[in-house]
């Protein structure tokens, strides 16, 4: 049996996470599940990881739970169905909190629970020709355990409408509603992903954790003293740190952070003519690796 969550790690620490279910369009199962969940929380626990990519293989992202094993759970007991549900809970919770930053790479469908791990993601970039629909409603059942994602993502006006109708909407509605953050064409999606890990590995490591810390606490929360407090304490111990103050050093001597060199060593300069680009094109999906300035990504097989 094929692993249904693949991951690799290239040499300047960008993770893809592969959800390996194509021939059902990634449902995910239990067995998915649980992968899915073990493998976000190992990446998160190795130092030389510095952003993950979610995506899918074949030609869609994701069909959301498994409608084949949905219908079984029928003949299971309450406390069956109540173990499994928590289990994709904790999965899309885990990807929700997780301490790195977060991309959700979107080719084709993403259906039901695969619209909840868009919203999961930090950052989502879909390809023109994706499709979304929380098709949960059309089924009969409801979605619960990616409503919180969902609605935040979107807004809870904009979700009112899809999750209560179930419709199918393009890459640009879900621009326009918030559930993505940018789309282009299928042929230039690593590009744009590749864009966006060179702005992430350009950040300090510590204060993207900081950050993504800080976001779920300040959100919806009123502007008090209280809060006024806690993000006076946190910027006061941070800029004490060495990480910010290698940031402002840098900053102050017009030079590059220490984090921001690229672990592989990779340069790459500007080819001079089409034949050099296409040499240099052809050498960065070789490496699946690039500068910090340009950074290349190649999905995986």
């Amino acid at each position: 049996m094929s692993q249904k969550i693949l991951s690799q790690i290239d040499a300047d620490g960008n993770a893809t996470v592969m959800l390996n279910r194509p021939e059902v369009h990634n449902a995910f199962d239990p067995d998915m599940v649980d992968a899915l969940t073990a493998t976000l929380r190992k990446l998160e626990s190795t130092s030389k990881v510095r952003a993950i990519v979610v995506t899918g293989a074949g030609k869609n992202f994701c069909a959301g739970a498994d409608i084949e094993h949905m219908k079984r759970s029928a003949r299971f007991s309450r406390e069956q169905n109540l173990e499994n549900a928590r289990a994709t809970a904790m999965m899309l919770h885990t990807l929700y909190t997780l301490a790195k930053p977060t991309i959700a790479c979107v080719r084709g469908a993403a259906r039901g629970g695969g619209v909840g791990l868009v919203a999961a993601c930090d950052i989502a970039i879909a390809e023109r020709g994706a499709t979304f629909r929380l098709s949960e409603v059309k089924l009969g059942i409801i979605p619960a355990m990616i409503s919180p994602y969902v609605v935040a993502a979107m807004g809870r006006h904009h979700a009112h409408r899809y999750l209560l109708s179930g419709e199918e909407f393009d890459s640009a509605e879900a621009f326009r509603i918030g559930l993505v953050h940018d789309i282009c064409e299928e042929p230039e999606l690593n590009a744009v992903v590749g864009r966006m890990l060179a702005h992430l590995y350009s950040s300090g490591p510590n204060a993207t954790v900081a950050i993504k810390k800080l976001i779920p606490q300040v959100a919806g929360s009123r502007i008090d003293e209280a809060l006024l407090e806690m993000t006076a304490q946190r910027i006061a111990e941070i800029r004490a740190t060495p990480e910010a103050q290698e940031g402002l050093s840098a900053f102050l001597e017009k030079r590059k952070a220490s984090w921001v060199t690229p672990a592989s060593g990779l340069s790459r300069k500007k080819p001079e003519d089409s034949r050099q680009g296409a040499k240099a094109a052809k050498a960065a999906k070789k490496n699946n690796s690039g500068t910090a300035d340009e950074r290349s990504y190649t999905r995986m097989k």
